[in-house]
């Protein structure tokens, strides 16, 4: 070996090594940081100035001084400012967006009103204030519309009285009979135990369907990635009440497809209303968000929810989730460019140009549907026969189902783009099928023109059509919500269920 070859292996030797040490001391330091921010973090947890001794704590408040951080970013849920070309952040009424809509809902209360959701800071607030909820005076008047059931969801306050309660009293009672219980909204110990901050499930439908699908398991031991999802799912699924009793129940012991839980909805015969003008037993989805989103890209790839809807944001060289939860696109630096490189603008038109595609094949099932209901009314009125009509109102009840458990989610048609358009493209079969099986229907009875229209284009037109008297409904919710309702307010802070 020459004196030049024996200087050039020195130096690439020294060369290495200084880079091996480099490499140690970049790595060395990223320890200390991880470890100084789990040292910090542990000492948030075991120097609370106000630890916890009760697993339910309805007041959200009461976490405000011991996890500051994360309080603040939660009150931030009440900013209804953020809008993207879907939805947003903003109350936005989709009857008057979607007047079909209103036909399909004929004989329900989801033609009354239905908007799309805020954060969770107006769960309450958007809660009394739906027509679906009536204008009960009373608890158990001709203005009850609903079982306080529908309170489920709604805040912290719902374990409590549950407790009290007992889980099925809870259910069976008018839903206005808890309105001045149920005061705190959506908050911290509905995800977190208040002694040890570990995320929970507090709701009984997740973990009674969960014991029954896998074996008696506790929803509850699950790892803590899954749970960051599993929390979500408690309120956001598919469920339905069973008869009788309005107990809240998931329908997953089937399976997790759409057509597995129609399928569990047809073995126990579960109907939740019939349609006024075609007479189709129909089911109604309600917001099968972490099912579906378990379906798509990112749920199969272990993501949870609150990866995408509280990224992580550290302060003071605390990381900490965002409470704030909100639409990913809202935070796109934290949220999507964590794993995609692109830009936003064009991660954002990646989700846009996704959503677009689907509500290209919604807004043609939407339409089909409605013809149908429509038609299926036209042939009762010339004389149809349940016998005839039978396959009819089974295609309705198939299409519908699958168009609802779509859309109903609002977040699906990015969370599971594929499998949503399955759905629908599912969806605008049966519609077809159903609008053909009543063409043979009229036929017999003598009418093989097309069936007349009537205007529906807007949703005052609709609920007109389907005999929805508004201005009574709209008025007799104004004097609920201006008697009733601060009388609620003013209990509840007078017996320190508010502060």
């Amino acid at each position: 070996m020459s004196e030049q070859q024996r200087k050039l292996k020195t130096w690439q030797g020294w060369a290495l090594f200084g880079g091996a040490m480099l490499i140690v001391f970049c790595l060395g330091l990223l320890a200390a940081s991880l470890m100084e921010r789990r040292a910090e973090v542990a000492s948030i947890f075991n120097n609370r100035r106000f630890p916890m001794k009760d697993s339910i704590v309805s007041l959200n408040d009461s976490f405000a001084a011991d996890f500051p951080r994360e309080y603040e970013t939660w009150k931030m849920t009440a900013d209804t400012t953020f809008e993207s070309e879907f939805n947003g952040s903003q109350r936005k009424d989709v009857l008057a967006q979607r007047p079909n809509m209103v036909i399909l809902w004929a004989g329900y209360t989801f033609s009354w009103e239905y908007n799309t959701p805020r954060g969770h800071s107006h769960a309450i607030e958007d809660m009394r204030e739906i027509l679906r909820t009536g204008a009960p005076m009373t608890p158990g008047d001709k203005g009850e519309k609903q079982p306080g059931t529908c309170w489920t969801c709604k805040g912290p306050d719902v374990p409590r009285l549950m407790s009290e309660m007992g889980v099925a009293n809870f259910y069976k009672a008018p839903w206005s009979s808890l309105g001045s219980q149920v005061m705190n909204t959506v908050g911290c110990s509905d995800c977190h135990d208040p002694v040890t901050m570990n995320l929970r499930v507090s709701r009984p439908a997740l973990k009674e369907a969960w014991a029954r699908t896998h074996n008696g398991e506790d929803v509850n031991t699950r790892p803590h990635q899954e749970m960051r999802s599993l929390v979500c799912a408690q309120c956001h699924e598919e469920y339905y009440f069973q008869k009788g009793t309005n107990y809240l129940a998931f329908p997953m012991d089937e399976g997790n497809t759409v057509e597995d839980i129609e399928r569990y909805y047809d073995k126990i015969k579960f109907t939740d209303y019939t349609h006024a003008l075609s007479r189709a037993p129909m089911l109604k989805a309600q917001h099968p968000g972490y099912t579906l989103f378990m379906h798509g890209t990112h749920g199969m790839r272990g993501l949870s929810c609150a990866d995408c809807h509280m990224p992580y944001k550290a302060e003071g060289g605390v990381k900490f989730s965002d409470h704030q939860i909100t639409s990913p696109l809202a935070h796109i630096e934290r949220t999507c460019q964590v794993c995609h490189r692109e830009s936003a603008d064009k991660l954002r038109g990646y989700v846009y140009e996704r959503q677009r595609k689907v509500n290209e094949i919604r807004d043609r099932v939407e339409a089909e549907l409605a013809k149908a209901h429509i038609e299926a009314k036209f042939a009762w009125d010339k004389g149809a026969t349940d016998n005839e009509m039978k396959e009819t109102l089974q295609d309705l009840r198939s299409g519908q189902w699958r168009w609802d458990y779509a859309v109903a989610s609002h977040g699906a048609s990015f969370h599971a783009t594929d499998e949503v358009m399955r759905i629908l493209a599912s969806a605008l079969d049966f519609a077809h099928k159903a609008r053909f099986s009543i063409s043979k229907v009229l036929a017999k009875h003598g009418f093989t023109g097309e069936v007349p229209m009537p205007d529906i284009s807007t949703k005052a037109k609709a609920q007109k059509y389907i005999g929805l008297d508004m201005a009574k409904m709209n008025a007799d919710k104004h004097k609920f919500l201006t008697t009733v309702v601060p009388k609620w307010i003013q209990e509840a802070k007078a017996k320190g269920r508010i502060h």
